[in-house]
């Protein structure tokens, strides 16, 4: 029996009809699954994490309370970022979209969105500053200029990378939410 995640890979249509009484549609959700590359780097920090902890615990047995104290903050931060990792990306609502990247979450309420497409551009490669020609799906708002629109999801991202197929199912499901909720409001 398969069990519907709120970021499963299923159609637009597949997501609003949902058989559980609970179900709150108004809730932020990620209209896409984290990519194999983000899962595998945050399993690989969460990993050092575990190590910091173990040193945590060693320093705490031989060693003085507030080194132990200190590499058990190390160890507690290296595990806020790995969360926060997992916790990157675009999450849609009725009330609007939202980026959330590494250290700030930026949010646009779909009243001021114009309009969210698709298009080739040169995108980053993996967030590192080598970039590639891909596609982006960019968001135009209406309280900036044109050349303004910084990419919500990219081919070549921790996400999509090696998945166009993915990507195409992502991008379609924001364009969906962007079209509904524009057409409401």
């Amino acid at each position: 029996m398969p069990l519907p995640f709120l970021t499963a890979d299923r159609t637009f249509e597949a997501a609003s009809e949902s058989a559980l009484p609970y179900d709150d549609r108004d809730r932020w959700r990620r209209p896409y699954r984290p990519g194999p590359w983000r899962v595998g780097v945050a399993a690989l920090v969460l990993m050092v994490a575990s190590f910091v902890l173990f040193a945590a615990v060693l320093i705490a047995l031989t060693g003085t309370p507030s080194s132990a104290g200190a590499v058990l903050g190390i160890g507690l931060v290296v595990i806020a970022g790995a969360l926060r990792l997992l916790r990157m990306g675009v999450w849609v609502s009725p009330r609007g979209v939202r980026q959330v990247g590494p250290v700030m979450t930026r949010t646009v309420p779909w009243a001021r969105v114009v309009s969210v497409r698709t298009v080739q551009q040169p995108v980053r490669w993996l967030g590192l500053p080598r970039t590639v020609q891909g596609q982006a799906l960019v968001l135009a708002r209406k309280d900036r200029a044109a050349g303004e629109t910084a990419p919500l999801l990219t081919t070549h991202s921790l996400d999509f990378l090696g998945r166009p197929a993915a990507f195409d199912r992502a991008a379609d499901a924001v364009e969906a939410w962007e079209a509904e909720n524009r057409r409401d409001g």
